[in-house]
């Protein structure tokens, strides 16, 4: 479980004690077990429930959880600084951008693993890389290309050659990958 400080379950009581219709506040990660993973701290309304969020009450507040983030969560930290300009709220997340990742986790979480671990250093020499849009209920994943993979004549060599090739070894219930760039921008294609 996440752990928010003294000083931090201090500072929030006393920041919603100021609002209007807030429950308490909702911790989760926007694109979890990516590079662009981001922990979010944000007032929670009537709205903003999830009905498999998990409850945890602090002295004063009530915090609700992201089912989905949880595994990113582990290890994290909020705590609060006081400083000349008031204070500052931190979250450190360590596992927000790369859980530990093992057969039972989210087939989501596997595929980044894999992206961010084994497939795009291979593209980086390349000025290229590979994220995850979605998985499809007939389990393809489907991906879009940046950088210099973007636009380039050797894409479809990649895409079925070693991305598929290396996410259907490790990963045999997907059925295979499907390519959602517009490659008619060429601009920083590799070749």
């Amino acid at each position: 479980m996440i752990t928010i400080t003294e000083q931090a379950e201090s500072y929030l009581v006393d920041l919603l004690k100021k609002q209007e219709n807030v429950l308490g506040v909702r911790i989760y990660i926007n694109n979890p077990g990516t590079p662009r993973a981001e922990t979010c701290i944000a007032y929670c309304r009537e709205g903003d429930l999830q009905e498999d969020d998990l409850t945890h009450d602090y002295a004063g507040f009530k915090a609700w959880f992201d089912s989905r983030s949880m595994v990113f969560l582990e290890e994290a930290v909020v705590d609060f600084a006081q400083d000349k300009m008031g204070g500052q709220l931190t979250i450190k997340a360590p596992n927000a951008k790369m859980p530990r990742v093992n057969d039972d986790s989210p087939l989501e979480d596997r595929i980044n693993y894999l992206l961010y671990n084994e497939v795009n250093p291979s593209l980086a020499a390349h000025g290229g890389e590979v994220s995850l849009v979605e998985i499809t209920d007939d389990q393809f994943a489907v991906l879009r290309f940046g950088g210099g993979c973007q636009g380039c004549s050797a894409v479809s060599y990649t895409l079925k050659d070693g991305v598929e090739k290396t996410l259907l070894e490790q990963l045999p219930q997907l059925k295979g990958v499907r390519d959602l760039t517009d490659h008619s921008d060429r601009s920083n294609a590799f070749y």
